[in-house]
């Protein structure tokens, strides 16, 4: 059953008071003709029978608009994305990993910068110190991370270093099987880490979990002056977060993140022995949502504690996404108090995708 404490009721309650007032906003701009973007316009003169603006109220309505499609995003013209109330402001594009196939591509104006500074807000000042510096050791190219981390440390009074890594690259040396390749190559990323680490004074580092351990199998960072490391990827589970905890990095504090292109990026849970180590992620309200579904019926929301597919909607001025059947799945996790709205526990890969999705650095 899906029943929470009073107080957490409460602000559970207010939550979704916000978010449906948001969601209205969302879709007027987007499909009002002097503001919206060109492929909602085109859809709702085109394909649907419905009003966007008269028949969505709130957050549940949405189920009208059925599951935004994979397709949508893999292939241009990317400008039919960009609203018309944002068409005169300097634009990004940026794109995921390609690890389901071609590469979406999402436009981009701020969005990514208030992501990461919502995130930053929540970090620790005594273990990210405002104006310490940060190495980025991550995927980079078309990525939004790669400015993302960049737009993070400069909000917080610092500067970002970088370190080249093509994870399309690594996706193909594992399909080939060329594991010598590939740990050659995994060296090389990390010399180019130690060198930057060695001759500047880093105190904060983004990286994924392969590569954090690749790190500390040569150095002990927290005698190289690392206090804070903020990481990300698939294989961020309850028995990495552990050995990150305990064996990797002691003393230094750990900030897991569930994160992508498409959504911003998720906090997680503050971190609880009596969690027995396992990681509960709460999206950024109300620019993004989880729901945690039934995979064979999207419009059907499991109960707290059930496993189940994440759908993800995102909702923002610069990009209206609702309802996208993410590659993730895990627990529905209740509120808490610091996120008084539901998150998502113990993520991993979809099942059903776990033959056609190469995971490498991440």
């Amino acid at each position: 059953m899906d029943v929470l404490d009073g107080k957490l009721a409460e602000a559970a309650a207010k939550t979704q008071e916000r978010l449906d007032a948001h969601v209205r906003e969302i879709v007027a701009w987007h499909f009002d003709p002097k503001t919206g973007s060109p492929f909602w316009l085109t859809r709702a003169a085109e394909v649907f029978d419905f009003d966007p603006i008269k028949d969505v109220g709130g957050y549940d309505d949405l189920k009208i608009f059925g599951p935004f499609e994979d397709d949508w995003l893999r292939g241009g013209p990317v400008r039919r994305w960009v609203p018309k109330g944002l068409a005169d402001r300097p634009k990004y594009v940026f794109e995921t990993g390609g690890s389901t196939g071609v590469p979406k591509s999402r436009v981009n104006i701020e969005d990514f910068q208030r992501d990461y500074e919502i995130f930053g807000d929540n970090l620790s000042d005594e273990t990210f110190p405002r104006g310490a510096d940060w190495l980025m050791l991550g995927p980079t190219g078309p990525r939004r991370l790669r400015l993302a981390i960049e737009h993070l440390a400069q909000y917080r009074g610092g500067i970002a270093f970088h370190v080249d890594l093509d994870p399309r690259w690594v996706n193909k040396l594992i399909r080939r099987q060329e594991m010598q390749e590939l740990e050659l190559y995994k060296q090389h990323t990390v010399d180019q880490a130690l060198t930057i680490m060695r001759a500047h004074e880093i105190k904060c580092l983004f990286t994924t979990p392969k590569l954090l351990e690749a790190l500390c199998e040569k150095v002990d960072l927290a005698k190289m002056g690392i206090t804070g490391i903020f990481c990300g990827g698939t294989e961020m589970n309850a028995q990495f977060n552990r050995f990150a905890r305990e064996e990797l990095i002691p003393g230094i504090d750990f900030v897991p993140t569930y994160g992508n292109t498409l959504m911003g990026l998720a906090s997680p849970k503050p971190f609880d022995p009596a969690d027995d180590y396992s990681i509960t992620y709460y999206p950024p309200l109300p620019r993004a949502v989880f729901e945690i579904v039934d995979p064979d019926n999207t419009d059907e929301r499991v109960d707290y504690d059930e496993r189940g597919r994440v759908l993800l909607t995102t909702l923002t001025k610069e990009f209206f996404c609702p309802r996208f059947p993410e590659r993730d799945e895990g627990y529905r996790a209740k509120p808490c108090e610091r996120y008084p709205w539901d998150g998502v526990r113990d993520l991993g890969l979809y099942a059903a995708l776990s033959d056609s999705v190469v995971v490498g650095v991440y």
